[in-house]
């Protein structure tokens, strides 16, 4: 990837990553070990669910919301972990130990239904129990990119219908979203800005998306969108702080009209937006307003970590 492509989960380099350990079923293991079967649930049909979660100063930032999101998923799939919240957390802590990690780190905690008896559809062969895998990787945003931005193009591949896939699924099947990246690059830009059912502007391919226009923060009803962990915390911090923040209906004309626009996830937090289809968004940088929620959101960070050490 060259210097001038970015995406939302670009990370500034790190040689500790060559030397990494993995959680595979109950085990931390090499890379070379950390290897699933070609009939695993996961790889055959994209059955299972995931989570990214951030460690920050030894404690994973918003653990709670990410679980209630992992487990409501997995329940309504049917989809056993074979884990209490608790031994998911003591999974996060051993492998961050095993490591020597303690801050600026990024996890992908991933469940699938398991290997499969048969190469076929139906969950009942699945009989082995779940496959639960985790990578930890040493990750901090790319600082071009939270500088100069993300440029968008609106895609074809709309995201968000509840009766085929819901979105509100983190769900190994991320075929749609790929799509939507695809035909994104296609047109020159770095992500796929995608509409909902109505044609209203809805999500990225790969984060949740934000304008200001005047002041007040706008963002989709959340109605078609993945219920992200920071794009709450962020309508949250808005509500708190006096911005006025509306969860409503938007169009590309909304858009385009911006003065500002970022996009929110657990990897990069805020990252703005430079352009959407060729047109420039306010100066192509990141914006006061978006500067503010950034500081506000590194604010609650740190006293989440404060408060979770005090609990120790």
């Amino acid at each position: 990837m060259s210097q001038d492509t970015a995406t939302t989960h670009d990370a500034e380099e790190d040689a500790r990553n060559s030397q990494l350990k993995y959680w595979l079923n109950g085990k931390i293991v090499a890379r070379e070990d950390a290897v699933v079967s070609i009939y695993d649930s996961g790889f055959m049909l994209g059955d299972g669910m995931w989570e990214g979660l951030r460690l920050y100063d030894g404690v994973w930032a918003f653990f709670d919301d990410h679980m209630d999101r992992l487990f409501g998923s997995c329940k309504a799939v049917s989809l056993e972990i074979g884990m209490s919240r608790d031994e998911v957390l003591h999974a996060l802590k051993a492998l961050a130990h095993a490591n020597g990690m303690h801050t600026d780190v990024h996890c992908r905690l991933m469940v699938t239904r398991g290997v499969k008896v048969k190469p076929f559809q139906h969950p009942s062969l699945s009989r082995s129990g779940p496959t639960v895998a985790i990578i930890m990787e040493h990750s901090r945003p790319a600082e071009r990119v939270q500088e100069r931005g993300i440029r968008l193009a609106t895609v074809p591949q709309v995201r968000g219908l509840p009766m085929s896939q819901d979105a509100k699924y983190n769900s190994h099947s991320k075929l749609n979203c790929v799509i939507a990246c695809l035909q994104a690059e296609q047109a020159g830009a770095e992500e796929g800005l995608m509409l909902d059912p109505h044609g209203f502007v809805n999500t990225t391919n790969a984060c949740n998306f934000f304008i200001v226009k005047k002041g007040e923060v706008w963002t989709s009803t959340g109605d078609y969108c993945m219920n992200g962990v920071t794009r709450q915390k962020v309508i949250d911090l808005c509500r708190e702080n006096g911005i006025p923040v509306f969860e409503r209906n938007n169009s590309l004309f909304d858009a385009y009209a911006a003065d500002e626009a970022f996009l929110t996830g657990t990897f990069g937090a805020q990252t703005p937006v430079a352009e959407i289809d060729g047109k420039p968004i306010g100066n192509g940088s990141a914006g006061p307003v978006t500067r503010r929620i950034r500081a506000l959101y590194k604010e609650l960070i740190a006293a989440h970590v404060a408060e979770r050490h005090a609990l120790r």
